[in-house]
């Protein structure tokens, strides 16, 4: 998926090796690449999946993934 013009954007806490993703606004849906390859594949997901994944994230449901 090419795009260009999209404001990516990335969490304050990411460490600065790249080993983040970057999130950007794009017709009503939320785009996600890694941070590492910003030419390679681009994830899109509905504003409500994204709202349902931070929830979770917020609970703590992914916290024995890292």
């Amino acid at each position: 998926m090419e795009i260009d013009g999209l404001q990516w954007r990335k969490a304050a806490a990411s460490n600065g090796n790249g080993a983040c993703v970057e999130l950007a606004p794009w017709q009503g849906e939320v785009l996600m690449r890694d941070s590492k390859d910003p030419r390679g594949p681009v994830l899109r997901f509905t504003k409500a999946e994204i709202a349902a994944w931070l929830d979770g994230a917020k609970g703590g449901e992914f916290d024995d993934l890292v």
